[in-house]
C-alpha cells in the first residue's frame, strides 16, 4: 500500500494547500533513527555542540520572514504571535549553548580514596553522559517553541543526543523548513545532517517509540495520545524514559478578600489569560474557584464584559474545533451549569470565547460533574462558585495534577495574614508552578523555570522549559579506581576542561 500524502492545510478555510511529503514507512523511520544514531560521535565535543546551537539560532532568525509566513498559513496564529515565538525559540537554543559551555550540567563529582571512612571510600569519579537518540513529538499549539527546533530538540542536542522529530500534522510544511535550517547549521560544523531526523505520520510516531535505538522520548500533546506512547515506551523489551506533557486544567483560586479588593481587575485578567491564543495555551486557566456573594458577582460581571468583547478566533485545525464544540455542548447539558457568555461557533471556521458557571458544591464529590474537571482545549473556562472555605478546599482536594496552580490573595493575605500561607501549601501538591496574584499564560524561559507537574500534567518530574530540561537526556555513570590515563577529560584531577565540579567535598567553580 502506498504511503499517504501529507498535506499542508489552511485552518482558516479547512482546505488543503500543498502536498508536503508522504507518511514515513517503518523502513524510513529505521533509516532516520540509524542516521541519528550514527551522528552521536559528532556531538561529543561540547564546543561543537554549543557552536551548532548558536548557528541554528542565527539561521532561523535569518529565515524569519519565510518561516513566519509558512507557520501562519498552517496555524492561523498570526505574524505577531509567531514572530515572538520564533524569537523565544532562538533564545532557547542560545541559552542551551551557554549551558553547554558552562558545563555544570555534567554534575562532575570526584572523591579520592579515604581509608579512614567506614566503609572505606575508593577512588570514585561521577558525571553524566548522553542517553542516545531522542524521539521528539511536536506540539500543535507552539509550531516553533515546542516543535522541530523547540525545547525538547534544543535540550537533547545540548546534552549530546541526536533527535528524530515526529512532525505535527498541523504544520508539516513548516516542520520541513525548520528541519532543513537545522541540518544546514549542523553541516557548517561538520555534524552529519542525520543529527536531526524528521518523519511524518501517525504510524511513524508509533514505530519511532518502538525503535530499539531510540533511548528516550519527549512529547507534548493530548492525554490520550501521550498515554498511548507512554505505555508503548514502558512495554518495550528495554523500556525507555518518556517525558510527556499531556494536559492541564491550571486551577485558579480567588479568595473572598481578593475579590472584595479588586474584583474588576481579576475578572479582566482572567479573561485575557483564558482567551490568549484562542485559549490554546497549555497553561490556560481552565478552572476557577470564585466566591459567592457581592464581590464574586462583581468579578463575574467584569469577566462577562471582557469575554463578550473578545473577537472570535480560528483554532489550529477543524478537528480541534469540532472537539471544542462537542465539549461545550456536553458540559452545558449538565443541570445547574450556566453560560453567562456562551462559548461556541463564531462562524463556519471560527469559535467564540465564553465561560461556564456552576455551584462548587456539585464538584465536591465524584459524579457526572467531574467532566468540568477535565481540560477543554479552546477559549473557555469553568467558574465554580464556592460558599465557604471548606467547600473550596473540598473541590481542590479532588483536582488532578497540573502544570500550574494560581491563587489570588488580598494585600493582607499576600503579606502573610489569614490563610495566605496555608493556601499556598494546599496548591503546591497540585502543580509544578504555583502563582500568586498573576496569570499562568506566558512561560518564561529562565534557569529557575519549571514546566511540568504531577500526572496527568506530565509523566515525569522534570521540566520541558528552562535550563534543567537538559537533565532528561542524561544518565550518571561513576568510575571506580580507574587510572588517570583512562579517564575522560571531564573527570581528571587537573580539570583540563575547566569544569565546575565537587572535588573531595568542595565545590569548585
Amino acid at each position: 500500500m502506498a504511503a499517504a500524502p501529507v498535506w499542508s492545510v489552511d485552518p482558516r478555510t479547512g482546505k488543503q494547500r500543498e502536498q508536503v511529503a508522504v507518511e514515513a514507512t517503518a523502513q524510513e523511520v529505521d533509516t532516520a533513527v540509524r542516521a541519528a544514531h550514527d551522528a552521536r560521535s559528532a556531538l561529543t565535543d561540547r564546543t561543537v555542540r554549543a557552536a551548532f546551537l548558536r548557528t541554528a539560532a542565527d539561521r532561523l532568525e535569518a529565515a524569519k520572514d519565510q518561516l513566519v509566513e509558512a507557520a501562519d498559513a498552517e496555524t492561523a496564529l498570526g505574524p505577531v504571535r509567531l514572530t515572538g515565538e520564533l524569537a523565544r525559540t532562538c533564545y532557547q537554543l542560545r541559552a542551551f549553548a551557554d549551558i553547554v559551555d558552562e558545563g555544570a550540567f555534567l554534575d562532575v563529582v570526584i572523591n579520592h580514596p579515604d581509608d579512614t571512612a567506614t566503609p572505606p571510600i575508593p577512588d570514585l569519579r561521577r558525571y553524566k553522559v548522553p542517553l542516545g537518540v531522542v524521539a521528539v513529538y511536536s506540539a500543535s499549539n507552539f509550531p516553533f517553541a515546542f516543535s522541530v527546533a523547540g525545547g525538547d530538540t534544543a535540550s537533547a542536542l545540548a546534552a549530546g543526543c541526536p533527535v528524530v522529530v515526529k512532525a505535527h500534522p498541523d504544520h508539516p510544511a513548516l516542520s520541513e523548513l525548520v528541519a532543513k535550517v537545522l541540518r544546514t547549521a549542523a553541516a557548517e560544523h561538520g555534524v552529519p545532517e542525520g543529527v536531526v531526523g524528521l518523519v511524518h505520520g501517525f504510524e511513524a510516531g508509533v514505530e519511532l517509540i518502538r525503535h530499539p535505538l531510540v533511548a528516550a522520548a519527549g512529547f507534548t500533546g493530548s492525554v490520550r495520545g501521550g498515554r498511548a506512547l507512554f505505555d508503548a515506551a514502558a512495554a518495550r523489551p528495554v523500556p525507555i524514559p518518556f517525558h510527556g506533557e499531556l494536559g492541564s486544567l491550571n486551577p485558579v483560586l480567588i479568595t473572598e478578600a481578593a475579590a472584595a479588593e479588586r474584583a474588576e481587575q481579576i475578572g479582566g485578567g482572567l479573561a485575557g489569560s483564558m482567551t490568549l491564543g484562542v485559549g490554546q495555551f497549555c497553561v490556560k486557566p481552565g478552572f476557577v474557584l470564585a466566591p459567592q456573594g457581592a464581590a464574586g458577582d462583581r468579578l463575574l460581571k467584569s469577566l462577562t464584559d471582557a469575554v463578550s468583547d473578545t473577537d472570535a478566533g480560528v483554532l489550529l485545525d477543524h478537528r480541534m474545533r469540532d472537539n471544542f464544540l462537542a465539549g461545550i455542548a456536553e458540559r452545558t447539558r449538565l443541570p445547574g451549569v450556566e453560560s453567562p457568555v456562551t462559548p461556541g461557533a463564531g462562524g463556519e471556521h471560527t469559535v467564540s470565547a465564553g465561560f461556564l458557571s456552576v455551584p462548587a458544591e456539585k464538584l465536591a464529590e465524584e459524579g457526572e460533574y467531574d467532566l468540568l474537571l477535565e481540560e477543554c482545549f479552546g477559549p473557555v473556562t469553568v467558574v465554580a462558585r464556592y460558599a465557604d472555605e471548606a467547600e473550596a478546599k473540598a473541590v481542590l482536594s479532588r483536582l488532578p495534577g497540573n502544570l500550574t496552580a494560581t491563587v489570588h490573595l488580598s494585600s493582607e493575605e499576600a503579606a502573610g495574614a489569614g490563610r495566605g500561607p496555608e493556601l499556598l501549601a494546599e496548591l503546591t501538591p497540585l502543580a509544578g508552578r504555583v502563582l500568586v496574584n498573576s496569570w499562568p499564560t506566558g512561560v518564561a524561559v529562565a534557569p529557575a523555570q519549571h514546566h511540568g507537574g504531577p500526572y496527568p500534567a506530565t509523566t515525569s518530574t522534570s521540566t520541558s522549559v528552562g535550563g534543567t530540561a537538559i537533565e532528561r537526556w542524561l544518565r550518571p555513570v561513576a568510575y571506580q579506581n580507574a587510572p588517570e590515563a583512562l579517564l575522560p577529560a571531564e573527570l581528571r584531577d587537573d580539570n583540563p576542561l575547566g569544569l565546575p565540579r565537587r572535588f573531595n567535598g568542595r565545590l569548585e567553580r
